[in-house]
């Protein structure tokens, strides 16, 4: 995790979410991997010299590229960049995948049929669009062609011209564009559909968002979590928070059965961490179990939830 340079302050979260409850435990370091390709790389084979058979981490995708092209041991990258799966490196950020069959699957069931997706530019929002094109077809929903915005200037209108309002949105991008799209949105009979991204967010009393489902933590899993690291952190610790909490737990587990490895990793049965259940495929992809909130008036409700 990155301790030094630009992004020491997250660094210092993530190593408060690995040492909660009393440590990392005998046979598990942590190590620094700095801000840059390189250092993240001296840093990884210094640990493999060392005699370690397994890395989690870096948390940044260029990092965990590099690190991955290094070493010989099996990587399990914070980064929720699915493109760095496979060759030994096992990805288990949360992805855009995850959050579309978690949110599309309760679409599904609740009949919404037609969904359009709206995404700013840039990556994430190609990935999140492209996610929940293959995500919904799967699923048997009709998904249009998404979207691409800068702002929500004539919104409504770009949504009729592509055969009238449709009775789902998926809003993955939890950014500056958010809550613009979600006003233009309001009143319209529209069911709003939100990612994981919306969970670093406070949507409570937000007009905009009354009644919309969004894709986050199981909340009976990850409030205790939360509300424990908040504690010893002095600060709420998001998703990346649980993940690392859930990567130390899953070195443990590991490396207790003797099984730090590739076969260890994919086990069949999988794991279950303060985010959710979870399982690797042999392709470096992992299927993850979220749940879907409704959000309320000051307050949020299960709604659903995903397995695997």
């Amino acid at each position: 995790m990155p301790l030094s340079g630009a992004s020491a302050e997250l660094g210092q979260t993530l190593q408060s979410a690995a040492t909660l409850g009393g440590g990392p435990g005998i046979g598990i370091e942590i190590i620094d991997s700095g801000s840059t390709p390189e250092t993240a790389v001296s840093a990884a084979q210094a640990a493999v010299a060392a005699g370690a058979k397994m890395i989690v981490g870096p948390v940044f995708s260029a990092q965990a590229e590099a690190v991955g092209k290094a070493v010989r041991v099996p990587l399990v990258t914070l980064s929720n960049n699915e493109a760095l799966a496979g060759g030994g490196t096992y990805v288990f950020g949360v992805t855009p995948t995850q959050s579309a069959q978690a949110i599309l699957s309760i679409a599904a069931q609740r009949n919404l049929r037609e969904v359009a997706v709206i995404v700013p530019p840039g990556a994430f929002g190609a990935q999140s669009a492209a996610a929940a094109e293959k995500t919904g077809r799967a699923l048997g929903l009709s998904m249009r062609p998404a979207l691409v915005q800068q702002n929500a200037d004539d919104l409504l209108a770009a949504l009729r011209a592509a055969g009238g309002l449709p009775n789902a949105v998926y809003l993955p991008a939890a950014d500056a564009t958010l809550e613009p799209f979600a006003q233009a949105l309001r009143g319209q009979g529209i069911q709003l559909l939100g990612s994981t991204q919306w969970s670093a967010l406070d949507l409570s009393g937000r007009a905009a968002f009354r009644d919309a489902w969004f894709a986050a933590p199981d909340p009976l899993r990850f409030a205790a979590f939360d509300d424990a690291f908040s504690k010893a952190a002095g600060k709420p610790g998001g998703i990346i928070s649980g993940l690392t909490f859930d990567a130390v737990e899953l070195l443990r587990i590991l490396g207790q059965s003797g099984q730090l490895s590739a076969k260890g990793l994919t086990r069949k049965e999988g794991f279950t961490g303060v985010v959710g259940p979870y399982r690797f495929q042999k392709s470096g992809l992992c299927e993850r179990g979220l749940g879907v909130l409704k959000v309320g008036a000051g307050e949020f409700s299960l709604i659903g939830s995903t397995s695997v």
